[in-house]
């Protein structure tokens, strides 16, 4: 890869610098630039006149000695050497869409490729704990959506965030991953292969802050305004009733995004979050059609399909069994359930009357090898989807 420049377009290094500034939220360093007209005139002020800006005394202070502009031009260097761009709310490459939320990044550090922030995307948030349901749902609702030439914008959490980065790049889709960390810091460390994948096909991973920031708890939640800022639509698919999610979902609907949800099994904590969200208005979605649908039709003009499969055996993602299997799997199939495992046993004692033992065994080995079951410890099964 190619070593990414430091910074693009004008004012990179006022807007960074007033970023950084203590005390100065997206929203007060905002009409701080209002203010005064420009960025470079923030700095062209005196202390009393930042003071009487109305600011606090900590962040005049920064900027007219020249901490802030010093802490920039440190971060800048830092970028340069970790191959991140930074880029700001006047450069041509800030996603459009952010601009629109009430308070976007005044910049945001960028790996991988600037311009894949131009392009329209989906954002697909959910539980760290998915079940298996979940978890096949995301990846191929999020392969099928790739293939269509939407980027999936997510989070690169474990669980279902990592299932629909994983999803897209099955489809050799492109993918943005929003972090809660500096985009130097891979967070959790097990993806970092993942990470590695999603630069290599034109991805990028995108921050509010700097390099080196860990992964504190109070980052995730201030960065979800993001992944709902930069798509179209966010579709949640797996949510306990306190989680994340629920703060992506309302950024969503503040924003006056769409949102889309798969519904799960009721006694199941995880479906708490989606099947609430269809109760107050979500799209239900059971296939990557139900998405495009509600897609604006400017967006559906601008998309132009990835190559690659949709999903796993050229099959669209669904709740429902597919058609087209011989008799044994199907009635395999109608006895499995993909959030509650099966034992062998316990399919052997429901088929005893139709089947022999080691027509089930068939079965579901070619079941297995078409990616329509999985076999979990201690000889259990779910149904893929």
């Amino acid at each position: 890869m190619p070593e990414a420049v430091a910074a693009t377009g004008t004012h990179v290094l006022e807007w960074l610098a007033i970023s950084l500034t203590p005390g100065l939220g997206p929203t007060k360093a905002q009409k701080l630039v209002e203010r005064f007209g420009t960025p470079a005139a923030v700095f062209q002020a005196s202390l009393t006149e930042l003071e009487g800006a109305g600011i606090q005394a900590v962040s005049a202070q920064s900027i007219a000695t020249g901490k802030s502009a010093e802490l920039a031009r440190e971060e800048l260097a830092r970028a340069a050497t970790q191959e991140a761009t930074v880029i700001t709310c006047e450069d041509r490459c800030y996603p459009p869409r952010l601009k629109e939320i009430y308070d976007p990044p005044l910049a945001l550090y960028v790996r991988g490729k600037t311009d894949v922030l131009l392009q329209p995307g989906i954002a697909m948030v959910g539980t760290r704990h998915p079940t298996p349901y979940g978890s096949g749902m995301a990846e191929r609702l999020a392969c099928d959506l790739a293939a269509q030439g939407l980027v999936i914008i997510s989070g690169m959490a474990r669980g279902i965030d990592t299932s629909s980065h994983r999803g897209a790049i099955s489809a050799k889709g492109k993918t943005i991953a929003v972090f809660g960390t500096g985009v130097d810091v891979i967070y959790p460390k097990e993806n970092s292969r993942l990470a590695e994948q999603i630069l290599a096909l034109g991805g990028a991973f995108i921050s509010e802050f700097p390099l080196g920031t860990f992964a504190a708890p109070q980052n995730f939640p201030i960065r979800n305004r993001i992944l709902s800022g930069m798509a179209v639509g966010v579709l949640v698919v797996e949510a306990a009733e306190y989680s994340g999610t629920r703060i992506t979902s309302r950024c969503a609907l503040e924003q006056n995004r769409d949102v889309f949800a798969v519904p799960g099994n009721v006694t199941n904590k995880n479906s708490w979050g989606p099947n609430t969200l269809i109760k107050q208005g979500a799209k239900l979605v059971a296939t990557w059609e139900d998405v495009w649908e509600d897609l604006p039709p400017e967006v559906k003009l601008a998309l132009t399909p990835a190559r690659g499969p949709e999903s796993e055996e050229h099959t669209t993602s669904s709740l429902f069994p597919e058609d087209g299997l011989p008799p044994h799997e199907k009635k395999i199939l109608r006895l499995l359930k993909a959030d509650e495992p099966t034992h062998i046993d316990e399919l052997v004692e429901k088929l005893e009357t139709e089947m022999s033992s080691s027509e089930i065994f068939a079965a579901l080995f070619e079941l297995e090898l078409a990616s329509k079951v999985r076999q979990m410890p201690g000889k259990n099964f779910v149904k893929s989807f």
